[in-house]
């Protein structure tokens, strides 16, 4: 449709819809885009709506596999090398980073998920209560982190969701106990950059229950 931006070796399968008008009422007909990377695989009736004034485009980076009936939503910022499951709807405004799984190899939201708060790069969330299940070490595995790094970003997160400390606390505690890296970085800066709250810390089933 209209506003349609695609890059090259993406493949767009049957009745899928790329920059289709936002379900917004806010929209008043402005004129924006939805911008598409490289090589990006957009399966069975997709529908990815360009964006509103609020951001003015719609954005899904490279390398990206949207299995059937998934929906992105206006504003929507997808980054690359994601795998989003069938049927999984974004709302508007939802930013989604590089090598996420939804639905189902840094973040892994499980299938079923009704996600409304910031979940964290690395982890694993639980979809019955939205909170912290652990780390996905296969994802990182298999994305060739090696096992000293993987184990400093388990660390990293047992003290910021295992610990007992509320977050900002824990965030000074994993600076001072796991050494320096760029994922240990990236995690901290995240949870002190969340506007919308963090996932709930981890809890054993037979506590919830």
């Amino acid at each position: 449709h209209d506003g349609a931006r695609i890059g090259k070796g993406c493949r767009i399968h049957t009745a899928a819809s790329v920059s289709c008008l936002p379900q917004d009422l806010k929209f008043a007909g402005e004129v924006t885009t939805a911008e598409i990377g490289d090589y990006n695989d957009i399966r069975e009736y997709v529908t990815i709506s360009r964006g509103t004034a609020s951001r003015g485009k719609t954005v899904v980076g490279d390398h990206n596999l949207l299995m059937a009936y998934v929906h992105i939503a206006h504003d929507d910022v997808v980054g690359s090398n994601c795998v989003i499951a069938n049927r999984v709807s974004l709302a508007g405004e939802v930013e989604i980073g590089d090598w996420v799984v939804i639905g189902g190899h840094d973040a892994m939201i499980q299938g079923g998920a009704l996600l409304g708060q910031d979940a964290p790069p690395f982890v694993i969330v639980r979809n019955d209560t939205m909170r912290f299940a652990g780390i996905n070490k296969i994802g990182l595995s298999r994305r060739g982190f090696t096992p000293e790094r993987i184990g400093e970003i388990h660390d990293a997160c047992r003290i910021l969701f295992q610990s007992g400390l509320n977050y900002m606390s824990g965030c000074e505690e994993v600076e001072k106990q796991v050494p320096q890296s760029k994922e240990r970085d990236e995690l901290v800066k995240f949870i002190r950059e969340s506007k919308r709250g963090i996932i709930k810390p981890y809890e054993s089933v037979s506590k919830e229950e």
